[in-house]
């Protein structure tokens, strides 16, 4: 049984968060979205948060589980013996950093290739970083994020420069 997981922040889960764990979900036995603990950045949702908003968003798809780890990615390919890393792509700029990551986990974890999806053409403009950014200053983000979460995302970003003396 082939074992694959889709890291990532998921400071929210978007549509194109949705779009590759989706396809990563038909093409592999067990698909585990792990949200990264990044300790560089400040995120908008707790880890917790963040779980819950991605079970919410593939419940759908029944070979899809949710985890979280801080560390080393390669340690948790380890842990729980993931054949490769799905990772989507959406741009040049995109490759450059995805590339330099994916030779160091193969030199941590050679056991483990990294697997590149190119993003959606209906989602290749689309970042957490914007969805936080539009849901700020108010505007609509029905169609960046989940319907399962929007709620839950505009609850949190809405207005949020106003709070920040911006």
């Amino acid at each position: 049984m082939a074992k694959v997981i889709c890291p990532g922040s998921f400071d929210p889960v978007t549509n194109g968060h949705v779009d590759i764990i989706t396809r990563a979900a038909a093409l592999f036995d067990e698909v585990i979205a792990v949200v990264v603990v990044n300790p560089g950045k400040s995120p908008s949702f707790t880890v917790a948060e963040r779980i819950d908003m991605l079970k919410k968003s593939t419940a759908h798809l029944p070979n899809v589980s949710i985890d979280s780890h801080s560390g080393l990615l390669a340690g948790y390919v380890k842990q729980i013996g993931a054949v490769a890393i799905i990772k989507g792509l959406r741009a040049m700029s995109d490759f450059e950093y995805e590339f330099q990551m994916a030779l160091t986990n193969k030199k941590l974890a050679p056991e483990a290739e990294t697997i590149f999806l190119t993003t959606s053409i209906d989602y290749m403009y689309l970042s957490s970083g914007l969805v936080k950014q539009v849901a700020a200053f108010e505007g609509d983000i029905s169609a960046f994020v989940p319907a399962e979460v929007l709620g839950d995302v505009e609850l949190r970003l809405r207005g949020r420069h106003l709070a920040e003396g911006d």
